[in-house]
């Protein structure tokens, strides 16, 4: 009997047991964020596979509807469709676009030089380039850009990766998500399958749309440069288009090339660059951004800003690039899962066939359709 009462005088009460599962779970939050951190660069990796992923299967399903392919020899195509793509690239900027992109690298650096001769000249201008270029130094964005240009090949290397990965995702992604949903208690399971497919929904909604920015946004300022005279406008207009991809930040770089091509010719073209990127972004921002964007996802524009910023700092130059769309993600899995599932906020999901209940048997939770 005493010794029963040692152990009961040793046991945690509630308070203490409620304090202790806090303290753990503090913990675990913390080993998290640390293990991210640590493995940011092979994390950045395998989301930009999920990503190409999302890309290859939504090729995939277009060609079962369009050309009333089977699953399997559809999904075959969207891969060998996505590799020509690719492949296209390459030859664009390889053989193509060559020549423009030599004149583009060798031209820069002088001009960028001359520009900043000519600002030096003054004690405000000096001022100017002088933090211009400390802030460059210093950050880290562009100390891996610095690393990225002497490293081409581990730049090659993690793209490969990132290919080969999104086609390992793309052929079995039900593998992928068994494990992932197998991992969280049977209760939750349900809530984060609806999760899962909320962002997958949302990603593939957000990429459509990128691309049709992208595109418009490179045929534009290609079309802009070329009628004002600015050289290897075809090459800029293809940079610009891709630039898209990150906002805010993509543009703004995509305008120190052309203006500094620009300025080899006059300060007239540098004028008309600055007017043709003025127009192009005029017109994506009032007339093809909120067509093709409105009904996907409306993040303000602050929060993308200094999110993305954020992002990049932390996760180098592929966490820049994907920045917004782990940005989609934060955005989509805070409102799936605090917002509707925590907090009882009325937002619709999708009803879907779901791994660990009958086919096609819908659940309680998933009543209402978008």
């Amino acid at each position: 009997m005493p010794r029963t009462c040692a152990m009961n005088r040793l046991s945690p009460d509630a308070d203490d047991a409620r304090y202790v599962r806090r303290l753990f779970l503090t913990l675990g939050v913390a080993a998290l964020a640390a293990i991210i951190y640590a493995t940011g660069n092979l994390l950045i990796l395998a989301f930009g596979a999920v990503l190409g992923a999302i890309v290859i299967h939504a090729i995939a399903e277009i060609y079962e509807d369009r050309l009333r392919l089977p699953s399997r020899p559809a999904l075959v195509l969207a891969i060998l469709s996505v590799l020509a793509m690719i492949g296209l690239l390459g030859w664009l900027f390889g053989v193509e676009f060559r020549a423009q992109a030599n004149a583009l690298v060798t031209r820069l650096p002088g001009v960028l030089n001359q520009i900043g001769g000519q600002l030096a000249q003054s004690p405000v201008g000096a001022k100017v380039v002088d933090a211009v270029r400390a802030a460059f130094a210093g950050s880290r964005i562009a100390q891996d850009i610095g690393g990225l240009a002497e490293g081409a090949g581990r730049f090659a290397l993690n793209a490969l990766l990132v290919l080969v990965g999104a086609i390992f995702f793309a052929v079995d992604p039900k593998v992928y998500e068994r494990g992932f949903l197998l991992l969280m208690p049977p209760s939750k399971r349900a809530v984060m399958e609806d999760a899962l497919l909320d962002t997958a929904s949302t990603l593939r909604l957000w990429l459509r749309a990128q691309l049709i920015q992208m595109t418009t946004m490179g045929v534009l300022v290609g079309l802009g440069l070329w009628w004002v005279g600015v050289p290897s406008a075809a090459v800029l207009g293809l940079l610009t288009g891709i630039s898209e991809f990150i906002p805010y930040v993509g543009p703004l770089a995509a305008m120190v090339p052309a203006l500094g091509l620009a300025a080899t010719q006059s300060v007239s073209h540098v004028l008309w660059t600055v007017g043709v990127f003025a127009a192009v972004r005029v017109v994506q921002t009032n007339f093809i951004t909120p067509f093709v964007t409105s009904r996907v996802i409306a993040i303000p524009p602050a929060v993308s800003l200094f999110a993305i910023l954020g992002i990049g700092a932390v996760f180098g130059l592929f966490g820049l690039f994907f920045s917004a769309a782990i940005l989609v993600v934060i955005y989509t899995l805070v409102r799936s899962l605090y917002l509707r599932d925590t907090l009882g906020e009325d937002i619709p999901r999708r009803r879907h066939r779901t791994l660990f209940t009958a086919a096609g048997t819908p659940r309680d939770s998933a009543e209402k359709l978008d």
